[in-house]
Formats: structure tokens, C-alpha cells, sequence
């Protein structure tokens, strides 16, 4: 068993979401990657503009490496939701261009610096946070962005899973969604 570098670890941990993230995009046109499937309007363009504005605040602003990326709503920089859909004026491939500059601009960040550096977020009272820190953060942030999307790519045309090619779900068998199904509603005569 060989040694293994904590910060390379974490790093690529966030890689294998940020391309799960973009397989999502691959291969639907231009309506599916930015309609609403949700209620409260998830789209996956939309989840891909957010993640660039949060790792442009979070691995670059943070360290005093700002860059130029979508501004988040939650820091009062935009309008209510501005950063998880695209306008019609926002292509795709400048959107997906934007998120592969964050990485690279977030990995300088992460090359740079030792996991115990402290960055400060930028507004309000200006949490301090250390690289270690931010990075779990990150990672967390992406993969529960990586599960939307799996969701919503799975309504638009059945596609799920991590990747393309091998997709991590057991075989798809045609009896199992009735049988899930059946099951919630003999638990809900059960334990009325």
C-alpha cells in the first residue's frame, strides 16, 4: 500500500464530481439542459453556473485569488436564484467554458497552498475557513449538485448514474419500479 497525499486526495475527489457534473450536459439539446424539472426550477446548466460561482468564492475569493465567475445569490451579489439557471443570452459552452477556468483557477489555489491556510469569506462577517476546510466543503457542495443532476438528467431521457460508461446502478430491470411501488403502498395500509 503506498502513502497517499491528503490534498491530492480531497482535489481529486472534487475532479470526479465537476465531470459528473458535465456528462450530465453531454448529448441533450439546448431546451433539456436548462428547463425546470423541479418545483423550485433546477435545471442542470443552472447547477453548473452555480458550482462556478462557488468555487470562484470559495477557492479563489476566499484566498485573496478572486476570478471572474457568476455571482452568488446567497451573498447578495445577484438577484434571488440568479446563479442556478441561464439566461438565453449565457450559451452553454461559455457556461461550461466558465466551470473548467474555475477548476483550473481553484486547483492554482489548491496547489498553492498548505491544507491549514485560512481564508476569509468574502461578506458578511467574514468566516474564517482553512483550505482543509473549504475544499470538504467544496466537494460536499458538488456531489449534492452531482446527485441533482442525476436526478434530472434521469427524467429527461433515463440516463444515470456517475458516468457514462459504467454506470455504478445494478441492471436495470423492468419489474423494479413496481415493485418499489407496491411496497410504498402496503407500508402506507401498514402504518396508517
Amino acid at each position: 500500500m503506498t502513502a497517499s497525499d491528503p490534498k491530492e486526495d480531497l482535489r481529486r475527489c472534487l475532479q470526479d464530481a465537476r465531470e459528473v457534473m458535465l456528462w450530465k450536459l453531454d448529448g441533450l439539446p439546448e431546451y433539456d439542459v436548462r428547463r425546470p424539472l423541479t418545483p423550485t426550477g433546477t435545471n442542470l446548466l443552472g447547477l453548473v453556473k452555480h458550482l462556478t460561482g462557488a468555487e470562484a468564492l470559495y477557492l479563489g475569493a476566499t484566498f485573496g485569488r478572486p476570478f471572474d465567475a457568476p455571482a452568488l445569490w446567497i451573498t447578495g451579489d445577484a438577484e434571488p436564484d440568479a446563479d442556478l439557471w441561464a439566461r438565453p443570452e449565457e450559451s452553454r459552452e461559455s457556461i461550461v467554458a466558465g466551470y473548467r477556468r474555475a477548476w483550473s483557477q481553484a486547483d492554482a489555489t489548491i496547489e498553492a497552498l498548505p491544507l491549514d491556510a485560512v481564508g476569509r469569506v468574502p461578506g458578511g462577517p467574514g468566516v474564517e475557513l482553512t483550505l482543509h476546510r473549504v475544499l470538504t466543503h467544496m466537494i460536499a457542495e458538488t456531489h449534492r449538485h452531482a446527485g441533482h443532476a442525476d436526478i434530472v438528467r434521469e427524467l429527461i431521457d433515463g440516463a444515470a448514474g456517475q458516468r457514462a460508461q459504467g454506470a455504478n446502478l445494478a441492471p436495470h430491470d423492468p419489474g423494479h419500479l413496481a415493485r418499489v411501488e407496491r411496497a410504498a403502498e402496503e407500508a402506507a395500509a401498514l402504518y396508517r
